[in-house]
């Protein structure tokens, strides 16, 4: 995947409002494999300003809960991937497609792995575990863990069904507090 520059996707979206060409037109001009990342680009400049057009240095990480209210957000509303990444403050809305595409296929456990582990320069080899065989104490521990997340996802659930205009603003009152929260602790950093 290509990375383009902020000032290139700000001359795309300057091009594309000014009316002069549409979004398949702008995309062969420049060389853009798909006119959808300059649809996306422009409704990420219009929800964002140019903030949303910048290229990510630093990873996020996102809670399975919170991937879990984007994805359920997704399902009760029929928002698409980019209307939720707006939704939540999200740039990348790609990321969700991964999330639901994990979803589906995991589970819940699908939406805990944070991409590649890391490799280290000395790995200590550890002995190996047969992937089958966990104690009866380790499955029930992870037993325990899937029915919290999933009773934790069920009230929520039954919360929005009963008033989802509450559940909402409830939500994005704490998903604007914890972003806060994290932005002063990557200040402090």
């Amino acid at each position: 995947m290509m990375k383009y520059s902020e000032e290139f996707k700000l001359k795309l979206v300057n091009e594309y409002l000014a009316g002069s060409l549409g979004y398949p037109r702008l995309a062969k001009k420049y060389g853009i494999s798909s006119h959808g990342q300059i649809a996306r680009w422009v409704r990420a400049s219009q929800a964002f300003g140019q903030e949303g057009l910048r290229n990510r240095q630093k990873n996020r990480v996102y809670s399975v809960q919170f991937k879990l209210d984007v994805l359920h957000f997704m399902k009760q509303t029929g928002a698409s991937y980019q209307d939720a990444a707006i939704e939540f403050k999200m740039h990348n809305p790609t990321l969700i497609v991964k999330w639901k595409q994990a979803f589906l296929t995991k589970g819940t456990e699908g939406l805990r792995t944070k991409g590649r582990p890391p490799v280290a320069k000395n790995p200590k080899k550890k002995p190996a575990k047969p992937a089958g065989t966990m104690s009866r104490e380790e499955q029930l521990e992870r037993e325990n863990e899937l029915l919290r997340l999933e009773i934790a996802y069920l009230k929520k659930l039954d919360a929005f069904q009963e008033n989802p205009d509450a559940f909402l603003e409830k939500h994005k009152q704490r998903w604007r507090s914890n972003s806060k929260q994290k932005d002063t602790d990557q200040k402090m950093c």
